[in-house]
C-alpha cells in the first residue's frame, strides 16, 4: 500500500480572513500569500462558531459545538469539554498509524496539564504555549525528527498570534495586539474594516494587529522554508486557516460574518492541490476533518456519539467538475464571557439570526475596558439589545447593519431560513430546544451548595 501524506495543520488565533491575499492590502502577510499562489484557498470557509473553542472543537471533530459539548470556553472555570467519546483528529490518525504531535495551542478541550491533553485527544506529544519564533523552533525541530520516521506523521501547529495580548506599551484600560515584543506595522497603509469607524483610534489599533499578524506570518515561513529543506513539501498536505473573525466589535463573539468568516489555505503537489486555484463556494470548517479523511482514504467509523456532521469537499480542492460547496452553512454561540446563546443560517444571500436571550446587541471581545475601535452602528439607530430574529440582505447589505426581520416582502425567506435552523438544531440535538443551557460553573456551583447543605442537615 502507497504511504500516505503527511498532515501539517497550522492555526491561529482571532485571525479571520485579514491577510493580503484575501484582499486586505494594508496587512504584511507575505509567506501565507505565497501559500495561497501556490495551493487552493478558500475564499468563503465560515467557522461553526465566532469563539476559539467551539469553533475548534468543531474544526478538529468535524461535529457542531452543541453536539461534541464544547459550548463555551475550556479554559479556568468556564471548563467545557468534548463529550465523552468523541473523537479528534490526531486519535483518528493515530489509528491508522500516523506519529502524531502538537506543538503550540491548543484550546479544543478541557485545558490540562500537556500530558493529559495527549491522553485524551491521541497525541504522542503535546508541548503547548509559546510565542510565534518558539512555536516555529518547536515546531521545526518535531519535523527533523520525523522526516526520517517510517510512517506518515500528523503535527498540528497553534500560533497565539494576532490574539490580544496585554503589554507594557498599552495605554490605561486597554488590551492591545503587540504585548511587549512586537512592533504596530503600517508600512503598508492601514485599512479599517468597512464595520467599524475609521478614526485615528481605530486606526491606531488596526495597525497593532497589522504587526501581530505580520509577526505570525514570519513563523508560519519559518515552518514551509524547513518543510521545503527537509523536501517534505511535495508529500505533506500542509493547511493553514484560523479559528474565527478578528478580536474587534461586531467580529469575534459575533455571528455576523465578520464574526464567522475564517481563512482557509490547503497546499499539497502530491496531490494536485497547486496553482493558485480560488475556491468560491460556501464551506464550513466543520468541513476540515471528512475532507480530509476522505482525502488520505481513511474511512470514518459509524459509533454515534463520533458521527462526523461536516461534509467532504475533497471534489473542489481536487478541481473536479460539477463538484460544489454548501447551499447554506450554519453558526452558533451559547457560551464565551457570559451566556448569550445565538444560532444562524446564512445562504449565499442572506444571513438569518435567531437570537435566545436579551444580551446587547454583540458582545464585546476587545477584553479592554477602554475601546479604540467602535462599530459604525453604536448607538445609531441599531437595537441596542437583541431582537428575537435578524434578517439581513447580504448582497445589497453585505455589513449586516439594515435588519429586515419584519418586512413583509420577505416573511417567506424569513420562515423559510427558520425551517431550516430548526432542522438543523435538531438534527444535532441541540439542547437550547429544550430550554436554557446550563455551564459547567453553574453544575459546580450547585454542587458546593448541595455538599454544603448535607453537611449543615447532617
Amino acid at each position: 500500500m502507497q504511504r500516505r501524506p503527511n498532515v501539517l495543520l497550522i492555526h491561529c488565533h482571532d485571525l479571520g480572513r485579514h491577510l493580503s491575499c484575501y484582499g486586505a492590502k494594508t496587512v504584511n502577510s507575505p509567506r501565507l500569500d505565497r501559500l495561497s499562489a501556490l495551493g487552493v484557498t478558500a475564499e468563503r470557509m465560515f467557522a461553526s462558531a465566532p469563539q476559539c473553542s467551539p469553533s475548534r472543537a468543531s474544526l478538529f471533530t468535524g461535529r457542531w459545538p452543541h453536539s461534541n459539548g464544547v459550548m463555551g470556553l475550556t479554559h479556568a472555570d468556564f471548563a467545557w469539554d468534548l463529550h465523552e467519546g468523541e473523537r479528534h483528529l490526531a486519535t483518528r490518525l493515530r489509528d491508522v498509524g500516523y506519529r502524531t504531535e502538537l506543538i503550540g495551542v491548543h484550546h479544543e478541550s478541557r485545558v490540562k496539564e500537556d500530558h493529559l491533553i495527549a491522553e485524551d485527544l491521541g497525541f504522542d506529544s503535546v508541548r503547548t504555549g509559546g510565542a510565534a519564533p518558539e512555536v516555529a523552533e518547536r515546531t521545526n525541530a518535531a519535523l527533523d525528527r520525523l522526516a526520517d520516521s517510517e510512517g506518515p506523521f500528523y503535527l498540528q501547529v497553534g500560533f497565539h498570534e494576532p490574539h490580544r495580548i496585554p503589554g507594557r506599551q498599552d495605554p490605561p484600560g486597554i488590551q492591545g495586539f503587540i504585548g511587549d515584543h512586537m512592533d504596530p506595522d503600517d508600512s503598508l497603509g492601514v485599512d479599517v474594516p468597512p464595520y467599524l469607524r475609521p478614526d485615528a483610534s481605530a486606526r491606531e489599533e488596526i495597525a497593532e494587529l497589522q504587526g501581530a499578524i505580520r509577526y505570525m506570518d514570519a513563523g508560519v515561513g519559518q515552518i514551509l522554508d524547513r518543510l521545503d529543506a527537509l523536501d517534505l513539501t511535495d508529500d505533506t498536505l500542509t493547511i493553514f486557516t484560523t479559528d474565527h473573525g478578528l478580536a474587534l466589535p461586531r467580529a469575534k463573539c459575533s455571528l455576523y460574518d465578520p464574526g464567522l468568516e475564517v481563512a482557509f489555505i490547503a497546499h499539497w503537489p502530491g496531490g494536485g492541490w497547486t496553482g493558485g486555484r480560488r475556491l468560491t463556494d460556501l464551506l464550513g470548517n466543520v468541513d476540515v476533518v471528512p475532507t480530509l479523511l476522505e482525502a488520505l482514504g481513511i474511512e470514518v467509523d459509524g459509533a454515534p456519539q463520533s458521527h462526523i456532521q461536516g461534509r467532504s469537499f475533497l471534489g473542489l480542492l481536487d478541481g473536479e467538475a460539477g463538484a460544489g460547496g454548501r447551499t447554506e452553512i450554519f453558526g452558533e454561540m451559547t457560551y464565551h464571557d457570559y451566556y448569550d446563546p445565538r444560532r444562524c443560517v446564512r445562504t449565499d444571500r442572506y444571513k438569518l439570526i435567531a437570537n435566545f436571550s436579551s444580551a446587547p446587541g454583540f458582545m464585546d471581545p476587545s477584553q479592554s475596558w477602554q475601546h479604540r475601535c467602535t462599530a459604525v452602528d453604536e448607538g445609531i439607530g441599531h437595537e441596542d439589545y437583541h431582537p428575537a430574529v435578524e434578517l439581513y440582505d447580504l448582497h445589497a447589505d453585505p455589513v449586516e447593519l439594515d435588519n429586515l426581520a419584519d418586512r413583509p416582502e420577505l416573511a417567506a425567506v424569513r420562515a423559510q431560513l427558520l425551517a431550516r435552523l430548526t432542522a438543523w438544531m435538531q438534527e444535532g440535538g441541540d439542547p437550547l430546544l429544550h430550554g436554557a443551557v446550563a455551564g459547567p460553573l453553574h453544575h459546580r456551583t450547585l454542587d458546593a451548595l448541595r455538599a454544603a447543605h448535607a453537611v449543615a442537615g447532617a
